[in-house]
Order: C-alpha cells, then sequence, then structure tokens
C-alpha cells in the first residue's frame, strides 16, 4: 500500500510542478525508464517466481538504470549515440517481453 501512496503523491507533484528536464539530459531519459521497466518486470515475475528479494530489486533497478544511460553516454562520445541507443533499447526490450512472457504463463497457465 505505502508504494502506491508514493506513486500517487509522484504522479500529482509531476503534474502539480511540471518539471522540465535539462536539455543535455534528454536523450538519457528515456533509456533511464526503459532500464528501470527492466528491473520492474524483473521483480514482477520474480515476486510470481516466489524468489523476489528488495536488495536485488534496488540494486537492478539503480544498476540498469546506471549502465543503459552510460552506454548512451559513451555512443554520445563516440559520436555513435543512436547505434548504442537503439542497441541498449532492443536488449532490454527482449529482456521485457521475456519477462512479460514469463508473468503471463504464470498468471494465465497458458
Amino acid at each position: 500500500m505505502l508504494a502506491v501512496v508514493g506513486l500517487v503523491i509522484g504522479v500529482v507533484a509531476g503534474v502539480a510542478l511540471d518539471p522540465t528536464v535539462p536539455l543535455w539530459l534528454q536523450p538519457y531519459l528515456p533509456i533511464a525508464l526503459i532500464a528501470a521497466l527492466d528491473a520492474l518486470f524483473g521483480a514482477v515475475r520474480a515476486r510470481l517466481d516466489g524468489v523476489f528479494s528488495d536488495r536485488v530489486f534496488v540494486t537492478s533497478f539503480v544498476f540498469n538504470v546506471v549502465v543503459a544511460a552510460f552506454i548512451v553516454f559513451l555512443g554520445d562520445q563516440l559520436g555513435v549515440g543512436s547505434q548504442l541507443t537503439t542497441a541498449v533499447v532492443v536488449v532490454l526490450g527482449i529482456r521485457i517481453f521475456s519477462n512479460a512472457a514469463a508473468i503471463r504463463r504464470h498468471v494465465f497457465k497458458a
């Protein structure tokens, strides 16, 4: 219940404050979001499998976001930012859909 309350507070604060993302940070935001979704779907799958650990979730969440952002940053520095961004999206997208399929199999027994 605490997580739902935190989510509601965060959404209300985001709508009320209307934060702006600095221009230099904008290329990293979508990648960070996809990395966070990967950790979230992995946590739901682990919860359904009965092996969820809050430590693993938090470290996975932070590590995924940092590594994905670093890969995109490195690509920007090397002049191949769009290619590495695409690579990160593809890899994390595959993981998200794999976890979603496992969640579907677990929930619907199919």
